[in-house]
Protein backbone atom coordinates (compact mmCIF):
# COMPACT_ATOMS: atom_id res chain seq x y z
CA UNK A 1 0.00 0.00 0.00
CA UNK A 2 1.09 3.54 -0.91
CA UNK A 3 2.13 5.93 1.99
CA UNK A 4 -0.32 8.83 1.43
CA UNK A 5 1.03 12.66 0.65
CA UNK A 6 -0.14 15.50 1.95
CA UNK A 7 -1.32 14.25 5.70
CA UNK A 8 -0.93 15.68 9.43
CA UNK A 9 -0.57 13.23 12.47
CA UNK A 10 -2.39 13.94 15.50
CA UNK A 11 -3.13 13.01 18.96
CA UNK A 12 -4.40 9.75 19.76
CA UNK A 13 -2.86 8.06 16.57
CA UNK A 14 -5.43 9.99 14.39
CA UNK A 15 -4.27 11.96 11.47
CA UNK A 16 -5.75 15.05 9.29
CA UNK A 17 -5.56 14.23 5.24
CA UNK A 18 -4.47 17.90 3.52
CA UNK A 19 -5.30 17.03 -0.11
CA UNK A 20 -8.64 18.57 0.29
CA UNK A 21 -9.87 21.21 1.23
CA UNK A 22 -12.58 18.64 3.48
CA UNK A 23 -9.16 17.89 5.58
CA UNK A 24 -10.73 14.72 7.08
CA UNK A 25 -9.47 13.59 10.48
CA UNK A 26 -8.97 9.86 10.25
CA UNK A 27 -9.09 7.33 13.18
CA UNK A 28 -6.89 4.62 13.23
CA UNK A 29 -8.47 1.92 10.98
CA UNK A 30 -10.91 4.56 9.18
CA UNK A 31 -11.17 6.15 5.87
CA UNK A 32 -11.83 9.44 5.05
CA UNK A 33 -14.65 11.01 2.91
CA UNK A 34 -13.29 9.69 -0.75
CA UNK A 35 -13.12 6.49 0.84
CA UNK A 36 -9.46 5.66 -0.92
CA UNK A 37 -7.23 7.40 2.11
CA UNK A 38 -6.78 5.01 5.51
CA UNK A 39 -5.43 5.81 8.55
CA UNK A 40 -3.02 2.60 9.49
CA UNK A 41 -1.48 2.64 12.59
CA UNK A 42 -0.78 6.40 13.01
CA UNK A 43 0.29 6.88 9.12
CA UNK A 44 -2.31 7.59 6.23
CA UNK A 45 -2.05 5.80 2.86
CA UNK A 46 -3.17 5.55 -0.32
CA UNK A 47 -5.50 2.53 -0.01
CA UNK A 48 -6.79 2.95 -3.76
CA UNK A 49 -3.74 3.10 -5.43
CA UNK A 50 -3.52 2.06 -8.63
CA UNK A 51 -7.10 0.16 -8.26
CA UNK A 52 -8.98 0.49 -11.48
CA UNK A 53 -12.86 0.44 -12.38
CA UNK A 54 -12.85 0.78 -15.48
CA UNK A 55 -10.70 0.87 -18.36
CA UNK A 56 -11.62 1.86 -22.17
CA UNK A 57 -10.51 4.05 -25.15
CA UNK A 58 -12.55 6.72 -25.31
CA UNK A 59 -13.18 9.82 -28.04
CA UNK A 60 -11.64 12.92 -26.70
CA UNK A 61 -14.88 14.68 -27.20
CA UNK A 62 -16.69 12.21 -24.73
CA UNK A 63 -14.67 14.31 -21.65
CA UNK A 64 -15.83 16.42 -23.50
CA UNK A 65 -12.50 18.12 -24.40
CA UNK A 66 -13.02 19.83 -27.73
CA UNK A 67 -9.75 21.82 -28.05
CA UNK A 68 -7.26 19.19 -27.06
CA UNK A 69 -6.27 16.64 -29.57
CA UNK A 70 -10.03 16.90 -31.36
CA UNK A 71 -10.68 13.23 -33.21
CA UNK A 72 -8.46 11.33 -31.04
CA UNK A 73 -8.93 8.39 -28.70
CA UNK A 74 -7.54 8.76 -25.22
CA UNK A 75 -7.20 5.74 -22.50
CA UNK A 76 -9.18 6.44 -20.13
CA UNK A 77 -9.42 4.92 -16.57
CA UNK A 78 -10.86 5.79 -12.70
CA UNK A 79 -11.33 4.62 -9.48
CA UNK A 80 -13.62 4.19 -6.76
CA UNK A 81 -14.11 7.22 -4.48
CA UNK A 82 -14.53 11.04 -4.39
CA UNK A 83 -14.27 13.99 -2.06
CA UNK A 84 -17.46 14.92 -2.95
CA UNK A 85 -21.11 13.40 -2.90
CA UNK A 86 -23.38 15.14 -5.64
CA UNK A 87 -26.65 14.22 -5.27
CA UNK A 88 -26.92 14.11 -9.07
CA UNK A 89 -23.99 11.93 -9.62
CA UNK A 90 -23.67 10.12 -12.98
CA UNK A 91 -21.52 7.45 -11.53
CA UNK A 92 -22.85 7.27 -7.81
CA UNK A 93 -21.84 3.16 -8.28
CA UNK A 94 -18.28 3.87 -8.38
CA UNK A 95 -18.17 6.93 -6.30
CA UNK A 96 -20.37 6.88 -3.56
CA UNK A 97 -19.80 2.77 -3.43
CA UNK A 98 -17.07 0.36 -4.35
CA UNK A 99 -17.18 -2.25 -6.93
CA UNK A 100 -14.22 -4.52 -7.72
CA UNK A 101 -10.84 -3.31 -8.74
CA UNK A 102 -8.05 -4.73 -10.92
CA UNK A 103 -4.34 -3.09 -9.99
CA UNK A 104 -2.67 -1.67 -12.74
CA UNK A 105 0.76 -0.33 -12.22
CA UNK A 106 2.28 2.49 -13.60
CA UNK A 107 4.17 1.18 -16.11
CA UNK A 108 1.21 -1.26 -17.13
CA UNK A 109 -0.85 1.37 -17.88
CA UNK A 110 1.55 3.66 -19.72
CA UNK A 111 2.10 0.25 -21.88
CA UNK A 112 -1.11 -0.15 -22.39
CA UNK A 113 -1.64 3.21 -24.00
CA UNK A 114 1.03 2.83 -26.15
CA UNK A 115 -0.30 -1.14 -27.55
CA UNK A 116 -3.66 1.12 -28.56
CA UNK A 117 -1.66 4.31 -29.78
CA UNK A 118 -3.40 6.47 -27.06
CA UNK A 119 -2.73 10.21 -27.73
CA UNK A 120 -2.35 9.79 -23.62
CA UNK A 121 -3.60 8.91 -20.42
CA UNK A 122 -7.39 10.65 -19.06
CA UNK A 123 -8.05 10.07 -15.11
CA UNK A 124 -11.65 10.05 -14.74
CA UNK A 125 -15.32 8.43 -14.36
CA UNK A 126 -14.82 9.27 -10.40
CA UNK A 127 -12.85 12.10 -9.37
CA UNK A 128 -9.07 11.37 -10.19
CA UNK A 129 -7.80 13.94 -7.33
CA UNK A 130 -8.30 11.08 -4.93
CA UNK A 131 -5.53 9.34 -6.82
CA UNK A 132 -3.02 11.53 -6.51
CA UNK A 133 -0.30 9.94 -5.73
CA UNK A 134 -1.11 7.22 -8.39
CA UNK A 135 -1.45 9.32 -11.06
CA UNK A 136 2.29 11.33 -9.83
CA UNK A 137 3.81 7.91 -10.41
CA UNK A 138 2.40 7.85 -13.73
CA UNK A 139 2.66 11.28 -15.19
CA UNK A 140 6.43 10.86 -15.28
CA UNK A 141 6.39 7.40 -17.57
CA UNK A 142 3.54 8.99 -19.52
CA UNK A 143 5.54 11.82 -20.34
CA UNK A 144 9.46 10.29 -21.29
CA UNK A 145 7.14 8.59 -24.17
CA UNK A 146 5.05 11.28 -25.38
CA UNK A 147 1.87 10.84 -23.41
CA UNK A 148 -0.28 13.29 -22.32
CA UNK A 149 -2.03 13.53 -18.77
CA UNK A 150 -5.77 14.64 -19.08
CA UNK A 151 -7.68 14.89 -16.02
CA UNK A 152 -11.73 15.40 -16.08
CA UNK A 153 -12.05 16.27 -12.44
CA UNK A 154 -14.52 18.25 -10.05
CA UNK A 155 -11.45 20.82 -9.09
CA UNK A 156 -11.80 19.94 -5.25
CA UNK A 157 -7.85 19.98 -3.98
CA UNK A 158 -5.51 22.28 -1.59
CA UNK A 159 -3.18 24.71 -2.77
CA UNK A 160 0.13 22.94 -2.15
CA UNK A 161 -1.35 19.34 -3.86
CA UNK A 162 -2.30 21.30 -6.61
CA UNK A 163 1.12 23.06 -7.34
CA UNK A 164 2.64 20.07 -7.19
CA UNK A 165 0.37 18.12 -9.66
CA UNK A 166 0.12 20.69 -12.30
CA UNK A 167 3.38 20.83 -14.40
CA UNK A 168 2.48 17.01 -15.05
CA UNK A 169 -0.94 17.85 -16.21
CA UNK A 170 -1.55 18.64 -19.95
CA UNK A 171 -5.41 19.30 -19.84
CA UNK A 172 -8.03 19.31 -18.03
CA UNK A 173 -12.05 19.44 -17.72
CA UNK A 174 -13.07 20.39 -14.71
CA UNK A 175 -16.76 20.73 -13.57
CA UNK A 176 -17.67 24.05 -12.10
CA UNK A 177 -21.31 23.10 -10.84
CA UNK A 178 -22.43 26.63 -9.65
CA UNK A 179 -21.49 29.76 -9.17
CA UNK A 180 -23.33 29.82 -5.79
CA UNK A 181 -21.56 28.41 -2.37
CA UNK A 182 -24.76 27.04 -1.00
CA UNK A 183 -25.43 24.85 -4.20
CA UNK A 184 -22.24 22.61 -3.53
CA UNK A 185 -23.13 22.89 0.35
CA UNK A 186 -26.89 21.63 -0.61
CA UNK A 187 -26.15 19.47 -3.67
CA UNK A 188 -22.98 18.11 -3.42
CA UNK A 189 -22.19 17.96 0.62
CA UNK A 190 -19.08 20.18 0.53
CA UNK A 191 -18.79 24.08 0.85
CA UNK A 192 -15.76 24.24 -1.70
CA UNK A 193 -16.93 26.49 -4.94
CA UNK A 194 -13.94 28.98 -3.85
CA UNK A 195 -11.97 25.49 -4.02
CA UNK A 196 -13.00 24.88 -7.45
CA UNK A 197 -12.67 28.48 -8.68
CA UNK A 198 -9.28 28.50 -7.55
CA UNK A 199 -8.38 24.69 -9.69
CA UNK A 200 -9.19 26.51 -12.57
CA UNK A 201 -7.53 30.16 -12.53
CA UNK A 202 -4.30 28.04 -11.36
CA UNK A 203 -4.89 25.75 -14.07
CA UNK A 204 -5.02 28.42 -16.52
CA UNK A 205 -2.54 30.15 -15.35
CA UNK A 206 0.07 27.14 -15.52
CA UNK A 207 -0.46 26.95 -19.21
CA UNK A 208 -2.84 23.52 -18.50
CA UNK A 209 -5.18 23.43 -21.28
CA UNK A 210 -8.72 23.71 -19.81
CA UNK A 211 -12.36 23.51 -20.37
CA UNK A 212 -15.29 24.10 -18.38
CA UNK A 213 -18.10 22.06 -17.69
CA UNK A 214 -21.51 23.04 -16.04
CA UNK A 215 -24.35 20.52 -15.70
CA UNK A 216 -27.75 22.70 -15.96
CA UNK A 217 -30.39 21.75 -13.35
CA UNK A 218 -33.47 23.00 -13.09
CA UNK A 219 -34.77 25.22 -9.86
CA UNK A 220 -31.09 24.67 -8.72
CA UNK A 221 -28.54 26.16 -10.76
CA UNK A 222 -30.09 27.67 -13.53
CA UNK A 223 -31.52 30.99 -13.14
CA UNK A 224 -30.48 33.48 -15.75
CA UNK A 225 -28.77 35.48 -13.39
CA UNK A 226 -26.32 32.52 -12.00
CA UNK A 227 -25.76 31.58 -15.31
CA UNK A 228 -24.46 34.82 -16.87
CA UNK A 229 -22.09 35.22 -13.57
CA UNK A 230 -20.57 31.79 -14.54
CA UNK A 231 -19.98 33.19 -18.09
CA UNK A 232 -18.47 36.48 -16.81
CA UNK A 233 -16.34 34.55 -14.65
CA UNK A 234 -15.10 32.47 -17.61
CA UNK A 235 -14.74 35.11 -19.44
CA UNK A 236 -12.84 36.90 -17.19
CA UNK A 237 -10.40 34.34 -17.28
CA UNK A 238 -10.06 33.91 -21.25
CA UNK A 239 -12.74 34.20 -24.01
CA UNK A 240 -11.39 31.55 -25.55
CA UNK A 241 -12.00 29.57 -23.02
CA UNK A 242 -14.37 26.43 -24.05
CA UNK A 243 -17.28 26.31 -21.66
CA UNK A 244 -19.29 23.11 -21.77
CA UNK A 245 -23.34 23.28 -20.96
CA UNK A 246 -24.50 20.02 -20.06
CA UNK A 247 -28.31 18.98 -20.24
CA UNK A 248 -29.39 17.26 -16.46
CA UNK A 249 -31.76 13.86 -16.50
CA UNK A 250 -33.15 13.08 -13.09
CA UNK A 251 -29.86 10.70 -11.59
CA UNK A 252 -29.42 9.11 -8.28
CA UNK A 253 -30.84 10.85 -5.46
CA UNK A 254 -31.71 13.97 -7.74
CA UNK A 255 -35.41 12.87 -9.30
CA UNK A 256 -37.71 15.36 -8.78
CA UNK A 257 -35.92 18.02 -10.98
CA UNK A 258 -36.88 17.51 -14.70
CA UNK A 259 -34.54 17.48 -17.49
CA UNK A 260 -33.05 21.09 -18.80
CA UNK A 261 -35.67 22.30 -20.95
CA UNK A 262 -34.10 22.60 -24.73
CA UNK A 263 -35.31 26.29 -24.53
CA UNK A 264 -32.74 27.77 -21.05
CA UNK A 265 -29.92 25.44 -23.03
CA UNK A 266 -30.45 27.65 -26.52
CA UNK A 267 -30.85 30.51 -24.17
CA UNK A 268 -27.56 30.06 -22.53
CA UNK A 269 -25.93 28.95 -25.37
CA UNK A 270 -27.09 32.31 -26.73
CA UNK A 271 -26.14 34.25 -23.93
CA UNK A 272 -22.56 32.98 -23.49
CA UNK A 273 -21.49 33.56 -27.13
CA UNK A 274 -22.05 37.26 -26.72
CA UNK A 275 -18.77 36.96 -23.88
CA UNK A 276 -17.33 33.42 -24.67
CA UNK A 277 -15.48 32.64 -28.36
CA UNK A 278 -16.38 28.86 -28.02
CA UNK A 279 -19.63 27.60 -26.39
CA UNK A 280 -21.08 24.06 -26.08
CA UNK A 281 -23.89 22.08 -25.59
CA UNK A 282 -23.91 18.47 -24.19
CA UNK A 283 -26.03 15.80 -23.56
CA UNK A 284 -28.41 16.83 -26.36
CA UNK A 285 -28.35 15.86 -29.95
CA UNK A 286 -27.78 19.38 -31.80
CA UNK A 287 -24.89 19.77 -34.19
CA UNK A 288 -24.75 23.04 -34.13
CA UNK A 289 -24.17 23.44 -30.18
CA UNK A 290 -21.23 20.92 -30.71
CA UNK A 291 -19.51 22.54 -33.60
CA UNK A 292 -16.37 25.08 -33.41
CA UNK A 293 -17.13 28.37 -35.33
CA UNK A 294 -14.72 30.79 -35.78
CA UNK A 295 -15.10 33.81 -33.93
CA UNK A 296 -13.87 36.43 -36.86
CA UNK A 297 -15.98 34.97 -39.63
CA UNK A 298 -18.22 32.30 -38.00
CA UNK A 299 -17.20 29.80 -40.74
CA UNK A 300 -17.95 26.04 -38.87
CA UNK A 301 -13.99 24.41 -38.53
CA UNK A 302 -14.93 21.14 -36.56
CA UNK A 303 -17.89 19.86 -36.82
CA UNK A 304 -18.92 17.05 -34.37
CA UNK A 305 -22.07 14.84 -34.37
CA UNK A 306 -21.98 12.66 -31.36
CA UNK A 307 -18.64 11.05 -30.56
CA UNK A 308 -18.04 10.01 -33.90
CA UNK A 309 -14.80 11.50 -36.17
CA UNK A 310 -15.54 15.19 -36.04
CA UNK A 311 -15.14 17.03 -39.35
CA UNK A 312 -11.88 19.75 -39.17
CA UNK A 313 -11.73 22.16 -41.58
CA UNK A 314 -8.56 23.97 -39.91
CA UNK A 315 -5.39 24.96 -41.92
CA UNK A 316 -2.56 24.98 -39.42
CA UNK A 317 -4.35 25.93 -36.83
CA UNK A 318 -6.76 28.50 -38.36
CA UNK A 319 -9.41 29.68 -40.34
CA UNK A 320 -9.46 28.73 -44.26
CA UNK A 321 -11.39 31.52 -44.48
CA UNK A 322 -9.98 34.60 -42.46
CA UNK A 323 -6.62 33.31 -41.19
CA UNK A 324 -7.81 33.74 -37.25
CA UNK A 325 -5.61 31.32 -35.26
CA UNK A 326 -8.32 28.92 -33.08
CA UNK A 327 -6.40 27.94 -29.82
CA UNK A 328 -6.48 24.89 -29.53
CA UNK A 329 -4.11 21.64 -28.55
CA UNK A 330 -3.21 18.99 -31.93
Amino acid sequence: MKGAAFWEPLEGGKVKCTLCPRECVVAPGRRGFCRVRVNREGSLYAAGYGETVSLAMDPMEKKPLYHFYPGSYILSLGCNGCNLACLFCQNWQISQSDVPTTRVSPQELVDLALRHRSVGLCFTYSEPLIWFEYILDVAPLARSRELKIVLVTNGVINPRPLEELLPWVDAMNVDLKSMRPEFYRKLSLGPFRDAVLHTIEEAHKAGVWVEVTNLVIPGHNDSREELEELVDWVAGLSPSLPLHFSRFFPHYRLKEAPPTPIETLAWAWEMAREKLEFVYVGNVWNPQWSTTYCPGCGKALIVREGYSHPQIYLQDGACPSCGKSIPLVM
